[in-house]
């Protein structure tokens, strides 16, 4: 049952999800103005140019950031796995049904940002022509037409290994976890890291890291959402 919170993202007096359901639709057309703004290329501009990303292949940024984070992504997300029946951390206050929610939520926004990248046709900066590369740019809102690469590019999906835990803050507040808000914000700022890391070395633009940010807070509340409600159909008081 979802019940009333005094944490700035859930109010005592409404239901818990409200919020974040509001705060996923104020974020959406400052998204959608940044992704019209032109900032993605000036900002791709700071890192490259037309001769490429100089860090494309510095050791650091593909070993640690790169392969290192998302090798501990993996291993952090079997934690939590085994952490529904042998509980650690913030999870040890929820009950095991409570754990299982926690996890299939940030499975859910890790899905949710593969299945997306899978269909897409936008291919990395680091193979455009403004950066060296041999492919037009085309937006990714632009349906009509392909760019022509490799595509798959967004939105981030090395962004994700930080920002789908944020998934979890949802079922962790509900059970009253001390560390909920701490673990949403390690979440939203590892998710930035990996995102800034990967923009430096061309293999994305900023917006495909914030859609990733945005899609990962949105499916993760509305995933608590179904399941809680799944689990307590009848304690679900209908809103207006």
């Amino acid at each position: 049952m979802f019940v009333p919170s005094s944490d700035p993202l859930g109010s005592q007096s409404v239901p818990s999800w409200r919020l974040p359901a509001a705060l996923s639709l104020i974020l959406l057309p400052m998204l959608l103005g940044w992704d019209f703004s032109g900032g993605d290329l000036k900002m791709a501009a700071l890192w490259g140019g037309s001769d490429g990303f100089p860090l494309r292949t510095h050791w650091w940024m593909v070993k640690i950031m790169h392969e290192g984070a998302r090798t501990l992504g993996w291993v952090f997300l079997l934690a939590m796995l085994i952490g529904i029946w042998r509980p650690w951390g913030a999870l040890r206050s929820m009950a095991t049904a409570d754990r299982v929610g926690v996890f299939l939520s940030v499975v859910c926004a890790l899905l949710s940002v593969i299945l997306i990248k899978g269909f897409s046709q936008t291919t990395c900066p680091w193979d455009l022509q403004v950066f060296g590369g041999a492919i037009p740019y085309v937006s990714h809102w632009d349906f009509s037409q392909s760019d022509g690469g490799g595509g798959h590019c967004f939105p981030a999906g090395h962004a994700s290994t930080g920002f789908a835990f944020m998934a979890a803050y949802f079922g962790l507040k509900q059970s009253g976890a001390p560390t909920a808000r701490t673990w949403l914000g390690l979440a939203v700022l590892l998710g930035f890291v990996l995102g800034i890391s990967q923009q430096v070395r061309g293999a994305h633009f900023m917006s495909h890291t914030l859609w990733t940010a945005w899609l990962c807070w949105t499916v993760g509340w509305l995933s608590h959402l179904i399941y809680d409600t799944i689990r307590h159909p009848k304690n679900q008081a209908p809103t207006t």
